[in-house]
C-alpha cells in the first residue's frame, strides 16, 4: 500500500465528517427559522381571532341607542389599520414589530374607551351577546399575551443558534430576528380614576 494514500484518505474523510457537520448545522437552523414563523402565525392567529370579535362587538354596541359614534368609529379605523400592517416572519426587524405593535396598541386602546363609554349603558351592560363578546376579548388577549411570550422564546432560541461560533460560519444567510418588544409607554402606571358621585 502506497504512504501517500493514509493521508489523503484521512482528508477526505475529514471533509466529509466536516460536511455533515455543516449540514446538520443548516438543516437545524431551517428548522428553529420554521419554528420561528410558526410561532409568528400563532401571534397573527390570536390578533385575527381579536379583529373578528371586535367586529362583532362593534355590531352589538350599535345597537345601542345614541351609542357614541366616534368612540365607534375609532374602534373600526383602528382595526382596519392593524390589520393593514403585515410582516414577513422570515425577515422580521425591529422597525417591523414595532410598527406592528404600535397598530395593535392603538386597537387596546379604542377598545378601552369603548369598554369604559359602555358604563353609561345600563342595558348595554347587561345584554348577554355583549357580555360574552367582552369575556372572550379577555379571553383573547391572554391568549395573544401567551402566543407573543412564545414567540419570544423562539426567537431567543433561534438567535441563540444562528449566532453562536462556530454555527455563525455557516449561517451568513440566517440574520438575527427581532423580540417583540412592550408598547410604548407599558413601563409607566395606569392612572385609575373612579368617577363615583
Amino acid at each position: 500500500m502506497k504512504k501517500w494514500l493514509i493521508p489523503v484518505g484521512i482528508i477526505v474523510v475529514l471533509i466529509v465528517i466536516i460536511g455533515f457537520w455543516a449540514v446538520g448545522i443548516q438543516n437545524n437552523a431551517l428548522t428553529k427559522n420554521q419554528g420561528v414563523a410558526k410561532s409568528w402565525g400563532d401571534v397573527n392567529t390570536s390578533y385575527q381571532r381579536r379583529n373578528d370579535l371586535i367586529g362583532n362587538l362593534v355590531k352589538t354596541v350599535e345597537g345601542a341607542a345614541n351609542f357614541e359614534k366616534g368612540t365607534l368609529t375609532a374602534v373600526t379605523e383602528a382595526r382596519a389599520k392593524a390589520t393593514s400592517v403585515q410582516i414577513d416572519p422570515s425577515n422580521i426587524t425591529p422597525e417591523q414589530l414595532a410598527e406592528f405593535n404600535k397598530a395593535q396598541s392603538g386597537v387596546s386602546s379604542a377598545l378601552s374607551r369603548l369598554l369604559v363609554s359602555v358604563e353609561n349603558y345600563p342595558t348595554l351592560k347587561t345584554n348577554e351577546n355583549f357580555l360574552k363578546l367582552q369575556d372572550e376579548l379577555a379571553s383573547t388577549e391572554n391568549t395573544i399575551q401567551t402566543a407573543r411570550v412564545r414567540f419570544n422564546e423562539k426567537v431567543e432560541e433561534y438567535n441563540n443558534y444562528v449566532l453562536r461560533f462556530p454555527n455563525s460560519m455557516f449561517l451568513g444567510k440566517y440574520k438575527e430576528k427581532a423580540y417583540f418588544d412592550a408598547a410604548e409607554g407599558a413601563d409607566k402606571p395606569v392612572d385609575v380614576n373612579f368617577n363615583i358621585k
